[in-house]
């Protein structure tokens, strides 16, 4: 898979990094030269460009690439940057980072966006997410679809905790992808026991998350009565 980064700080080398670990062909692209470090990241093509410009995208040949990200720490470049991928090279897949959460309701599929990451948000939801019991929490939104990465630690007093996954009506709109269980990572099946404690992360419909929270933090004794 080739992949675009538009911006060559921290965020991006660090990303760069991570895909290339995994096999893929990244491309780096950052306009000041100061960012232009080739040794931090050898192993990926550099090109010291605006990604806001045609010519520079044209350049970077944006067309054969599977994903493109934007990582700036300007939200205003990643949107443009986003925005032409999408429009002007019809990139599949578009990623884009979100420096300021008030900038947030900007970074859809209007400007390109398929997933918008915001750092500020992520990293509020992973404190939630620690200490947050029986509580939804977000972790990521999908544009498309206006669907989000939601998570859910079930609590021992839950009337799931020991039913089957099968055997749970689900609402609708939301699928349960993955259970963490300990050090554990299971793959949801049909006979697959739920357990006090399981983290359960879910892709829903945000006009769902209320409805699967409910069911999922329902008492017991609520459930009998």
């Amino acid at each position: 898979m080739r992949v675009a980064i538009a911006g060559a700080g921290a965020v991006g080398r660090s990303i760069a990094g991570e895909l290339l670990e995994n096999g893929h062909e990244v491309l780096l692209v950052d306009k000041a030269p100061t960012a232009i470090s080739v040794e931090r990241v050898p192993q990926a093509e550099w090109l010291l460009a605006d990604a806001c410009e045609i010519t520079s995208l044209d350049e970077a040949a944006l067309q054969r690439c599977n994903v493109v990200i934007a990582a700036t720490g300007d939200d205003k470049v990643n949107l443009v940057v986003s925005l032409l991928a999408k429009t002007e090279y019809g990139v599949p897949r578009v990623v884009a980072r979100v420096n300021n959460p008030k900038n947030e309701w900007l970074f859809n599929e209007s400007w390109g966006v398929d997933v918008a990451v915001s750092t500020p948000r992520l990293m509020s939801a992973l404190v939630e997410e620690a200490v947050s019991v029986g509580d939804l929490v977000r972790l990521l939104r999908f544009s498309h679809g206006d669907a989000n990465l939601v998570e859910l630690t079930l609590p021992p007093e839950s009337a799931l905790a020991g039913t089957q996954v099968g055997d749970v009506a689900w609402p609708e709109d939301t699928s349960l992808v993955t259970i963490i269980r300990g050090t554990r990572v299971l793959t949801p099946q049909a006979e697959e026991t739920l357990e006090a404690g399981d983290e359960l992360l879910f892709v829903a419909a945000q006009a769902r998350e209320e409805q699967l929270e409910d069911l999922l933090s329902v008492r017991r004794d609520d459930a009998v009565s």
